[in-house]
């Protein structure tokens, strides 16, 4: 990993050590000559070539053209290896939550041209269709919770009985979303794992980044809790206020997290996702 690391930064790296497996790729620490550290997300030597990190890197890189944008940059990528900072991660305060809140909300405003991404998209090691589109609903229809359903159906994670309900949803986005947005610029897989807090702020990490529905990136924090989140959308709420009925699409905003949470750990996920959904629908 050091050699493959020095021939990629064009600098020499001292040491390097895998330190787990996550998903498909290893993760691993690295450090320079000159004692800077260095996180790396890496494909194994036996896997077969994909799109994944490159896609990562890519969209890193974009939500990152942001002004004042929370999302950590790369310093440099290929095809099977991605290499960030490391950060020194310190507890979460809520002066960091409040400047984390504003900061998003400043992404979210800088927009995209359209719903969808120019890369191919992935959320975590699943594929996710990132054609260009002009309208939300059918973008999250049809490129995200439809695709989503079927694998969690064919997997077996939902029942045929379970599609059928979920469905109802996926065919009623357009009357469920609200009132239209403009693409924003999301992180795309914003839960509280990809939050790094640090002394005075917090960085993002491993995005699914894409033109969405702001709500979503909201959603997903409230999906699996995050410290001092009222903080945090307080002070979001006061850049970019959220539309009227907010609170009431919170459920067909997390339906595709859990989708993918089915699609990737099985039935554990069934019970919520079936949750969701209903509550879509009532919202």
């Amino acid at each position: 990993m050091a050699e493959r690391l020095t021939v990629l930064l064009g600098r020499p790296v001292r040491r390097a050590a895998r330190a787990q497996r996550s998903h498909d790729w290893d993760i691993s620490y690295a450090e320079l000559e000159d004692g800077t550290r260095l996180f790396v997300k890496s494909l194994p030597r036996n896997a077969a070539p994909s799109a994944v990190l490159t896609s990562e890197a890519r969209g890193l890189e974009w939500l990152g053209r942001a002004f004042g944008s929370p999302v950590l940059q790369p310093v440099a990528w290929d095809e099977r290896i991605l290499v960030l900072p490391w950060v020194a991660e310190d507890d979460p305060t809520p002066g960091a939550a409040e400047r984390l809140g504003r900061r998003l909300a400043g992404l979210h405003l800088t927009g995209a041209d359209h719903f969808g991404a120019d890369w191919p998209g992935y959320v975590g090691p699943l594929p996710a269709d990132n054609t260009p589109s002009r309208h939300w609903p059918t973008f999250y229809a049809e490129q995200r919770l439809r695709p989503c359903l079927r694998r969690a159906v064919d997997q077996g994670g939902l029942t045929p009985s379970d599609g059928r309900t979920v469905e109802k949803v996926v065919d009623r986005v357009a009357d469920l979303a609200g009132e239209p947005e403009p693409p924003a610029r999301v992180h795309g897989d914003l839960w509280n794992g990809n939050v790094l807090w640090r002394a005075r702020d917090a960085v993002l990490i491993d995005p699914a980044a894409h033109g969405g529905h702001r709500e979503a990136d909201l959603a997903m924090l409230t999906l699996f809790g995050l410290p001092h989140l009222e903080r945090v959308r307080d002070a979001y709420n006061e850049v970019a206020p959220l539309a009227a009925g907010w609170r009431s699409r919170v459920a067909l905003h997390q339906l595709y997290p859990l989708l993918v949470h089915v699609c990737l750990f099985g039935a554990a996920y069934r019970t919520t996702a079936l949750e969701a959904a209903r509550a879509a629908l009532r919202g």
